[in-house]
């Protein structure tokens, strides 16, 4: 599949050239020629004779962005003087900062905001640790974990790589939700010790989102930061990602006039993202779904099931199919892929039932090609900025932290994700809702509160219903 021009290999070349009319012309055909989009084109400085020219252009990728500061090299006239990376001059000295909320101008100020006065409110918290959410940062902070074991699509690339990553998500907290998150890379992949790791850090925080460890290491590491912890452990890469599938599902199912109950699904992909996304469509009132690996379909009759796997199999594919994927999607009407690139073709994508649906979320590169998809199916998704319809995780894991938070939620559950996905799918109203608009853009205005909202909503009641279980004796928190 062709990648086009990106933003995120965008490059700004400084040249020098004849000042005559046509030298800029010269400029943008060059770019043009070898298949570079110009995005702008600003005058530097200017002299009688030669001016100087700032062209940022988009590229491919980096080879494909050195040949088009070759092309522009080769002008005659032409003189480059320097090349500039957009994309790391937006990385250098990292993406956040920590700010004070309070001023420091004077002896007063600092005698409250540090000792002696803060010692009375340390004191309050010693004698009432709830007191924690209300008088610290614990009440807005999100700790980022990674171990930078399964980071984006680059694999095992360790901790130090992580962090601009993990910077990234920090960043998108506070954009999309005005949560202060802090990235924590750890340098380990031990799932004892990122464990105990987070254990010991979790006081400072409202909240612990896990960010890009592998399967099947990241189920252990969140089942057990569940039972140790008194505040949410939300795994982005599963349940982020579920949530927006879901919205997204019960949208395109709205289109093509179809129930979720009803419907038989197909899933390639039975790693950390395939279980959630599974286990939250199933909460939510799927039935018929045969979920595929690398092996095949999952049933009961295989020899190499591990706990995940075995979980599948006693969970789905009720008839013990056993075939491949090819077969799987035949006869279905939907197909939700997070495995690898190009494992269908158009011809598999004809044999599914009438008003199908494709979510292929592979990336860079689908299951499915998109344009093939569109030849045969009804609605079509991806992971990719470059397609409609594209399954992002920032739609909801700000927001989600957000209504947690509020609530002062002591954990996240199937229901709060549900309401989650509700929430996001209902963004999108009834006369924007087509084939190609089924998610909203993560900057519609009131998407981030109505998640939150519903989130919040859902932790209060589940608040309430656990008290009520204990005697109805309390009552549930609400935000102070």
């Amino acid at each position: 599949m062709a990648t086009l021009p990106s933003v995120s290999y965008s490059i700004t070349i400084r040249l020098e050239l004849d000042g005559h009319g046509s030298a800029v012309g010269s400029l943008t055909n060059a770019v043009e020629h070898v298949g570079g989009v110009i995005t702008a084109l600003d005058v530097a400085s200017a002299g009688h004779e030669r001016i100087r020219i700032d062209v940022t252009c988009a590229a491919r990728d980096t080879d494909h962005a050195q040949s088009i500061v070759d092309a522009l090299g080769a002008i005659e006239g032409v003189t480059v003087h320097k090349v500039s990376d957009r994309t790391f001059l937006l990385h250098l000295g990292g993406k956040i900062e920590m700010k004070s909320k309070v001023p420091l101008r004077n002896r007063d100020e600092l005698s409250m905001a540090y000792t002696p006065g803060v010692a009375r409110v340390s004191q309050a918290i010693a004698a009432n640790p709830d007191d924690a959410r209300r008088l610290t940062i614990k009440r807005n902070s999100v700790a980022v974990v990674t171990d930078g074991s399964a980071v984006l699509g680059l694999g095992n690339i360790g901790p130090q790589a992580a962090m601009p990553v993990m910077e990234g998500k920090a960043a998108l907290f506070k954009r999309f939700a005005d949560i202060d998150a802090w990235p924590i890379a750890l340098d380990t992949q031990d799932v004892d010790e990122i464990v105990r790791t987070v254990q010991l850090l979790a006081p400072g925080f409202g909240g612990i989102n896990l960010e890009d460890i592998s399967a099947p290491r990241c189920f252990e590491v969140e089942e057990r930061l569940r039972d140790l912890l008194d505040i949410p452990v939300f795994h982005d890469d599963q349940h982020g990602t579920a949530i927006v599938v879901l919205a997204a599902l019960r949208n395109a199912l709205r289109v093509v006039g179809k129930d979720l109950g009803e419907v038989r699904i197909a899933m390639s992909g039975a790693g950390a993202a395939g279980t959630a996304i599974l286990k939250l469509l199933m909460h939510a009132g799927a039935k018929h779904v045969v979920v595929c690996d690398l092996h095949g379909a999952v049933h009961s009759g295989r020899g190499d099931l591990d706990p995940n796997l075995a979980w599948i199999a006693e969970n789905t594919n009720p008839e013990g199919y056993a075939g491949d994927l090819r077969g799987a999607v035949d006869g279905a009407d939907v197909f939700i892929g997070v495995s690898a690139p190009n494992v269908l073709g158009g011809a598999d994508i004809a044999e599914m039932n009438d008003d199908s649906i494709i979510f292929a979320l592979a990336n860079p590169d689908p299951e499915v090609d998109p344009e093939v998809a569109h030849l045969h199916a009804s609605v079509v998704a991806t992971g990719r900025s470059d397609y409609p319809n594209q399954i992002n995780n920032v739609l909801v894991f700000p927001a989600v932290f957000r209504g947690l938070l509020d609530a002062q939620s002591d954990h996240v559950d199937a229901d709060m994700m549900v309401a989650a996905a509700k929430a996001l799918a209902d963004v999108v109203t009834a006369d924007e809702l087509g084939p190609h608009y089924i998610v909203p853009s993560v900057f519609q205005p009131d998407l981030a509160h109505q998640v939150a909202t519903a989130v919040r909503d859902a932790a209060l009641r589940e608040q309430a219903q656990r008290s009520e279980r204990r005697g109805g004796g309390g009552r549930a928190r609400t935000a102070d």
